[in-house]
């Protein structure tokens, strides 16, 4: 789980929540959070906020776009909190209705 990658202890928590019509998927840990400048290109493809953890970590850059791409086809989301030194928190967040069907955007 990347999460724990970045997590300075393995203290990584996993929510889901109803929202009124939507679902939430949360994910949060307790690492060393993602600075303001870099928020928000978390989401493309192959891009990496430290390009010299790269090779100690074995990431491509491609976990979150792929994330957000799934979600986007299921008629969702995601998002992120975070700050710096105090970890971060990801949410994909759904249409709980069970007649919504993957579709291309």
């Amino acid at each position: 789980m990347p999460a724990l990658r970045y997590s300075e202890s393995d203290d990584v928590v996993v929510t889901l929540a109803a929202e009124g019509d939507r679902a939430r998927i949360t994910v949060a840990d307790h690492g060393v959070g993602i600075a303001p400048e870099h928020q928000k290109r978390i989401f493309e493809r192959f891009y990496r906020v430290d390009k010299t953890r790269s090779r100690s970590h074995c990431g491509t850059g491609l976990g979150l776009a792929i994330v957000k791409h799934i979600a986007r086809l299921h008629g969702g989301d995601v998002a992120l909190e975070s700050q710096t030194g105090h970890g971060c928190r990801f949410s994909i967040i759904l249409p709980s209705r069970t007649d919504v069907i993957c579709r291309e955007r």
